[in-house]
C-alpha cells in the first residue's frame, strides 16, 4: 500500500475572508517553509526572510487593528494560522506568536499618539518583536524582576538582564517589564525599547535541543535610556500589562503546540500505512490502530479547547482560566503524540531521516515556555478555590 497523503485539517472558519486566509497560508507554507524546514533548523538558520514575507503578506498582525496596519481578524482565525505555521516549522509558528505578544502592550495600552508612531511599522512594516520579562532569577515567579528602570529628566535609564528571550539580539523591537517603583507586581512599568539602542546587547544564543533555528538569547540593558514617550500604560501597570498579554500568548502557544502534535499525526498516518511487516500495512494491526486513534482524538479535543477559549476572547467575556487549560492540555498532548509518533515509526523515527524526533524535542519546550504547565495548573486551580493559603 502506498505512502497516505496527509489531508488538510478541516476548519470551521467565520467568513469567506478567513477561509481565503488560512488557502494563502497554506500557499505560503508549502512554497517558502516547509521545504526547508528540516534542513534550516539543523543548521540553526532563522528564517528572517520568512517573516518580512509574512510581514509584506499581512500576517504578523492579524489580531490588531487595520487602523493601524492590522488584519482586524479573531482570535478564532489569528490562532489556526499559527497552527497552520507551526505544523510546518514551530520556529516560525512561535516566532509569530512572540511578535504578536510583543505588541500587545503598545496595542493595548498605549496612547493615540504612541500608536500611530509605532504600530503601523511593527504590525505590518516588516519590523520583528521580543518580548522581555523572565530573568535568570525571576521565571516563574516573574513578579521578583530586578532589571531596574530610573527615571533620569525625561528619559528612563533600564539597568539589568533578562533571559530566555526569543528573538533576542535580532529583534527590532522589545516590550521590556522593569522595577520602576518598589517590591513586587505594583512597581513594574512597561517600555518599548529599540533593539539597537545604545547599551543594549545580547549574549550568544542558548544550545537548545529543539527550535534551533529560533534564537534564544539573554538581554542586558547597561545603562539603557529611553525617552519617556516609550513608556507603555502608567507607571506601576507593567505587571498587569504582562500578565493581560501572556493570557492571550497561552491561546498562541497552544495552538502552536497542537499544530506540532498534527505535523506528527499525519507523518505517523503516512508511515504507518506505507510500512509493511507480516505481510501487510503496520496499520492493519489493533494496537496501533488504537494509538493513532488516540492521537488523532487528543488533537481535537486541544483543537476545540483552544478555539473556545479564542471565542471567549473575541466575545469580550473573562478568558484567563480557559486560557490556562489550553496551554496545559495542548502543549501535554503535543509531547504525548509526538512520542506516539515516534513509537510508531519505531528505529526509524529516533533517526534524523523523519521529523517526528523534531517534532518530539520541539514538543517539549512548549510545556515550559510562557508560563510553564505547573503555574498553568495553579492558575485554574485559584480560579476554582481561590487563592493559596499560607
Amino acid at each position: 500500500m502506498p505512502d497516505r497523503a496527509p489531508q488538510p485539517v478541516e476548519r470551521q472558519l467565520p467568513t469567506e475572508e478567513s477561509r481565503d486566509l488560512i488557502t494563502l497560508v497554506r500557499d505560503i507554507v508549502q512554497r517558502e517553509i516547509a521545504p526547508r524546514a528540516a534542513e534550516e533548523e539543523d543548521a540553526g538558520h532563522f528564517p528572517r526572510e520568512v517573516f518580512s514575507l509574512l510581514s509584506e503578506s499581512g500576517l504578523l498582525g492579524l489580531p490588531y487593528d487595520s487602523e493601524y496596519g492590522g488584519g482586524d481578524q479573531p482570535y478564532e482565525v489569528y490562532l489556526q494560522v499559527l497552527e497552520e505555521l507551526a505544523a510546518a516549522r514551530l520556529t516560525v509558528g512561535l516566532g509569530v506568536s512572540v511578535h504578536s505578544l510583543s505588541c500587545h502592550a503598545l496595542a493595548g495600552y498605549g496612547t493615540k499618539e504612541q500608536q500611530g508612531e509605532h504600530l503601523p511599522a511593527m504590525l505590518g512594516g516588516g519590523l520583528l518583536g521580543a518580548y522581555c520579562l523572565s530573568e535568570p532569577a525571576a521565571g516563574s515567579d516573574a513578579a521578583s524582576l530586578r532589571t531596574k528602570a530610573v527615571r533620569d529628566g525625561d528619559s528612563w535609564v533600564i539597568t539589568g538582564t533578562k533571559s530566555w528571550i526569543t528573538h533576542g539580539g535580532i529583534a527590532d523591537f522589545y516590550t521590556v517589564m522593569a522595577r520602576s517603583g518598589g517590591e513586587g507586581a505594583r512597581g513594574i512599568t512597561a517600555y518599548l525599547v529599540p533593539g539597537d539602542t545604545p547599551g543594549l546587547n545580547a549574549a550568544a544564543p542558548e544550545k537548545k535541543m529543539g527550535m534551533k533555528g529560533s534564537p534564544t538569547a539573554q538581554l542586558n540593558f547597561d545603562g539603557v535610556r529611553v525617552p519617556d514617550s516609550r513608556r507603555i500604560g502608567e507607571e506601576g501597570q507593567g505587571f498587569a500589562i504582562a500578565l493581560s498579554a501572556l493570557d492571550s500568548g497561552r491561546l498562541g502557544i497552544a495552538a502552536c503546540a497542537i499544530g506540532v502534535a498534527q505535523a506528527a499525526l499525519d507523518e505517523a498516518v503516512s508511515y504507518a500505512t506505507g510500512r509493511q511487516q507480516f505481510g501487510r500495512p503496520i496499520a492493519d494491526f489493533q494496537g496501533l490502530r488504537f494509538m493513532l486513534a488516540d492521537m488523532a482524538t487528543r488533537i481535537e479535543a486541544g483543537r476545540a479547547l483552544y478555539l473556545a477559549a479564542a471565542r471567549l476572547r473575541d466575545a469580550g467575556r473573562p478568558f484567563s482560566r480557559q486560557a490556562a487549560m489550553a496551554k496545559l492540555f495542548c502543549t501535554d498532548t503535543a509531547m504525548s503524540v509526538t512520542t506516539d509518533a515516534v513509537q510508531v515509526l519505531g528505529g526509524y523515527g529516533y533517526t534524523l531521516d523523519f521529523p517526528v524526533e523534531r517534532y518530539m524535542r520541539e514538543a517539549k519546550v512548549l510545556q515550559i515556555v510562557e508560563g510553564t504547565n505547573q503555574i498553568q495548573r495553579m492558575v485554574i486551580a485559584r480560579h476554582l478555590a481561590g487563592p493559596e493559603t499560607r
